[in-house]
């Protein structure tokens, strides 16, 4: 034992006993030293704690003061430890504030109760009927990882989200939107992307756990935000599912800093799992970032932890699939009886299209409604009262429902790895170099596409590094901050607009040749088709700021368009194309022009090959690039 806590032990022993627990405490607090039982991987998980490399000693994640019963508690295992023996023998009676020690720390109690045998004559055990009925309504019998997709819209949820599901022992399949569902998130009414995601980063915002009816966040994500979930049903035992939800009980008012990369809410859920069951290390996986995707894949990787994987397809993608079985005639057709206008063509339908065209109606008017489509052009009754006439005229045939839509063939966790290293070697401008390329997270348009949401790329403090033939030393190529490309493509029904936004640092080539780091916040807007499937086709107006000295006032704003098309043209073989020429006609007065083609083999998850081409032109000068890279994702 150091030396310190040794010390700390002794006065405890030699001092007068304290008000609670007397000579039971004592006795307590010995056989827990004996058992050396603050050292225990059992009492680390439910105080989180963790020991960091670039940080001495040990501190727990948890900010807020109410989770500790000693004052040195965030730091010292030991001394939180005696502290929260002392706090068992409290008379303290439950009340709709407050609870008794024993109720509020149930899950540090029922360890410690385990593993130090309480005599409940000399410790008298607490009746808890606050977390009693909590549980009882919960009525747990499994829990159910969930994992909606990716929203680009939000920061916070732009490379997906997790959160679980406790599903109760009467609940089936078709009544599962009855559970309740268990959430981390930062508690902010922020709804300033940009500002949300740079205090994110910080650990701005508080974050907590929250318990809400699993209905509520379906409509969310499902249907609010048109995303995918994933639910992976987990194969915890009662007594571990019972250690799960005593220790969220435990962290219901406590404050966590909330941090965008790392604590995040998906570090915190296998925060969950290892106070259910000690031997799981899942968080010891996470100390950088946290991806939710990549936490997935782990709890996956537990041999025996994940029973069974469910798909729930978005709203949107429901309407997507469903345009793709009906002639372009039949959709229209639904996109007027959504909106209430004359159809003399759907009497004309056999009754099957007939029945595959109210259904589309139904869906698409549906999805405007809770998109707010349809405020300002007719009231809310009338849009619910339209509803209810689809539903009457499809009731009245007597055709079978429609086909589910079809489960993506691979599932998120079983995409490649969201960070990724890049070495590679090329030419430009009749110069060799070599770079290497670190990307944390997550996605880009040339990675493979299965497990992630088509169109969209999300890239976090991607990093460049190059050495060329005149400087032997790598230099800074490249940092983006971030750089997110949505690619939605229109079809009939929907019509998403696609966009892009992207800041950092960037090298320039100036008028005499040299290349200098210019910081550059540029982004985009437009649309997007699908010609073909697996092929994406945009137009995009574009515009970019770049701030340097060596710029005329310091800086240059240009306008212009962009075009492109991203394609997959084999199973492991994807290709994009690219076109942009800007205008710089305030501060720094000159044009660029930029055109080239990617293409990407995969060989598997873990590893690809790139190949790109691309010419420039900017300051009335041209010149090549061209390189080869090799990636491994990880």
């Amino acid at each position: 034992m150091p030396l310190g806590r040794f010390v700390v032990l002794l006065l405890f022993v030699l001092a007068p006993l304290p008000s609670r627990g007397g000579d039971y405490l004592e006795e307590l607090v010995r056989q827990a030293t004996a058992k050396r039982l603050s050292q225990r991987v059992e009492w680390h998980n439910l105080l989180h704690y963790k020991r960091y490399a670039w940080r001495p000693g040990i501190r727990s994640l948890a900010d807020d003061a109410r989770f500790f019963n000693a004052p040195n508690g965030k730091h010292d295992p030991e001394a939180e430890l005696i502290a929260t023996l002392e706090a068992f023998f409290s008379d303290r009676a439950e009340t709709d504030r407050e609870q008794n020690p024993q109720c509020a720390f149930i899950a540090r109690y029922q360890w410690l109760k385990q593993e130090l045998h309480f005599d409940p004559a000399r410790l008298p055990e607490r009746e808890c009927l606050r977390f009693n009925r909590w549980r009882a309504g919960l009525n747990p019998h499994a829990i159910t990882l969930v994992f909606p997709s990716a929203y680009l819209n939000n920061p916070a949820s732009a490379y997906g989200h997790t959160l679980l599901r406790v599903d109760a022992a009467d609940q089936d399949d078709r009544t599962r939107l009855l559970a309740y569902a268990i959430n981390y998130a930062a508690a902010t009414d922020e709804d300033n992307g940009l500002i949300f995601a740079v205090r994110g980063l910080f650990g701005g915002y508080p974050g907590l756990f929250a318990i809400a009816p699993y209905y509520v966040k379906v409509s969310e994500y499902n249907d609010l935000e048109n995303r995918d979930i994933w639910e992976y049903r987990l194969d915890f035992t009662p007594e571990e599912i019972d250690r799960l939800l005593m220790h969220v009980w435990e962290l219901g008012p406590v404050r966590f800093d909330y941090y965008f990369f790392d604590e995040n809410c998906s570090y915190h859920l296998l925060s969950l799992f290892e106070v259910a069951r000690p031997t799981l290390r899942l968080t010891d996986r996470f100390r950088a970032w946290a991806i939710p995707a990549d936490t997935v894949r782990a709890v996956v990787e537990e041999e025996g932890l994940v029973r069974d994987v469910t798909y729930r397809a978005a709203r949107a993608t429901v309407l997507r699939e469903w345009q793709k079985r009906l002639p372009g005639e039949d959709v229209e057709l639904a996109r007027a009886l959504a909106h209430g206008e004359a159809t003399p063509g759907l009497d004309a339908l056999a009754p099957e299209k007939q029945a595959r065209t109210l259904e589309l109606a139904y869906e698409y008017l549906e999805y405007e409604r809770l998109a707010g489509a349809r405020d300002g052009i007719e009231s809310a009754q009338a849009t619910g009262a339209r509803l209810r006439e689809l539903l009457l005229a499809r009731s009245r045939l007597k055709t079978a429902p429609p086909e589910p839509v079809a489960i993506p063939s691979v599932r998120p966790d079983e995409g490649h790895g969201s960070a990724r290293v890049d070495l590679g070697a090329g030419r430009e401008d009749g110069r060799d170099f070599q770079e290497v390329r670190l990307r944390p997270a997550y996605h880009d348009l040339l990675d493979p596409e299965e497990g992630y949401v088509q169109g969209a790329q999300i890239e976090f403090f991607g990093t460049t590094l190059r050495r060329t033939e005149d400087d032997h030393r790598f230099r800074l190529e490249r940092l983006d901050l971030l750089n997110i490309t949505s690619l939605s493509p229109r079809d009939r029904l929907l019509k998403p607009l696609s966009w892009k936004v992207a800041s950092g640092w960037v090298r320039k080539r100036f008028v005499d040749d040299d290349r200098e780091l210019v910081f550059r916040l540029s982004g985009g807007a437009g649309v997007t088709h699908s010609p073909l499937d697996g092929m994406l086709v945009y137009a995009l107006a574009e515009g970019a700021v770049d701030l340097a000295d060596d710029l005329d006032d310091g800086y240059a704003l240009g306008l212009g368009p962009g075009i492109g098309a991203v394609a997959q043209v084999g199973p492991a073989d994807r290709v994009a194309v690219h076109a942009r020429a800007l205008r710089y006609g305030v501060g720094d007065d000159h044009d660029a022009r930029d055109v080239g083609i990617r293409l990407a083999h995969a060989f598997g998850r873990r590893f690809a090959l790139r190949l790109e081409l691309e010419r420039e032109r900017e300051f009335d000068r041209a010149w090549n690039r061209a390189g080869v890279f090799v990636l491994a994702y990880f």
